[in-house]
């Protein structure tokens, strides 16, 4: 072999450990950049769910508390205990979702880049786990909800806010009472069968008929059992109202941890209703899922605390509509305002 080959050989594979180091280079950078993930949260009347997915809707971490009337402290905290446990030298958050009812407070508060309903994020998370889902049964704190799906598009919705015996507040306000803890009521009445005929007398429990019951000699089972009765029976009643449920049925929402509500959906649809261990955020997973699809994106820093919010109601009196206007401010600046019902914004943000 001529030393002219020799060196075009060296050369040769000299450019080959060049080219190797800089696409290993590169994909170092690359791998920097593409670890991203993507949080989601759902900010209801009760409770708050959030969930951090990665670049292909893994999911990395999830959290659900109660808010006890405090919805941006239980945010913070929510927050500050998901960061724990995301190494931040390796991921950034880089776009947030935010659903529920106090989506707009807590989605100014985080600089959310989506906002949407609850109808949307519930369905864009459970078709996303569920591709061949029918119907979405979602009963949580405060309202219920029906959605449903063909071939995985949305062709009817129903949403009940109005009574409170089909949701999860009326199991907790009876559980209360009775001094058990919500966590353990699904495995205390699971075996029980419902004594209290509660649906052919059209009967809706209120406090005075649990003491009355509890005078009659009713122990705690039989009447959890006829509550989560009521829940499920009133979700059929004012939701169903003569839809045709297909399956597969998948149940979301706070009530879906109730294994109890869950077996007397099953008794009462005559199907077999679906849920996992992550049912009750799938409305978070959704918005999580919305918001590495917007393509916005700007890192969250994480650092809440720091974030002093304060929100001002007033009256606006600018013209006869009066409408009750909410004004946002972080750090003492005024940064977002709803509530009007015109484009007077400039005269709104003197109220």
């Amino acid at each position: 072999m001529n030393l002219k080959i020799c060196i075009q050989m060296a050369y040769f594979f000299d450019m080959l450990i060049r080219l190797f180091f800089q696409l290993f280079s590169n994909k170092m950078i690359l791998g920097d950049i593409m670890n991203k993930l993507y949080m989601g949260i759902d900010i209801g009347s009760v409770t708050v769910k959030a969930v951090i997915v990665d670049e292909y809707d893994n999911i990395i971490s999830s959290y659900y508390m109660d808010i006890y009337g405090s919805p941006i402290k239980s945010v913070k905290e929510v927050i500050l205990k998901m960061k724990s446990e995301i190494d931040l030298h390796k991921y950034k958050v880089v776009s947030i979702g935010v659903t529920g009812s106090a989506k707009k407070l807590i989605g100014t508060l985080l600089n959310a880049q989506i906002i949407r309903n609850e109808i949307i994020a519930l369905s864009v998370g459970t078709i996303k786990m569920y591709p061949d889902v029918k119907t979405i049964i979602d009963i949580g704190g405060e309202d219920s909800k029906l959605i449903i799906v063909n071939d995985g598009v949305v062709v009817d919705y129903a949403m009940n806010t109005s009574c409170n015996a089909g949701t999860g507040s009326f199991i907790e306000m009876f559980a209360n009472k009775l001094k058990v803890n919500m966590g353990d009521l699904s495995e205390l009445v699971l075996d029980s069968k419902s004594k209290i005929n509660t649906i052919n007398s059209g009967m809706v429990f209120a406090g005075s008929d649990l003491i009355h019951k509890i005078q009659e000699g009713y122990s705690k089972e039989d009447i959890l059992t006829a509550v989560c009765d009521v829940v499920a029976q009133n979700y059929i009643n004012n939701m169903v109202k003569g839809k045709k449920i297909n399956s597969p049925i998948v149940f979301t929402g706070g009530v879906s941890k109730n294994l109890t509500v869950i077996k007397m959906l099953e008794e009462k649809l005559h199907k077999k209703i679906i849920v996992n261990r992550n049912s009750h955020l799938i409305g978070a997973f959704g918005m999580a899922i919305m918001a590495r699809n917007s393509g916005i994106e700007h890192e969250f820093d994480f650092e809440i605390n720091n974030y002093n919010l304060e929100t001002k109601i007033a009256n606006c009196v600018n013209c006869p509509s009066n409408c009750e206007i909410v004004t946002v401010y972080k750090n003492n600046n005024l940064i977002d305002i709803w509530g009007n019902k015109c484009n007077h914004v400039d005269k709104i943000k003197n109220v």
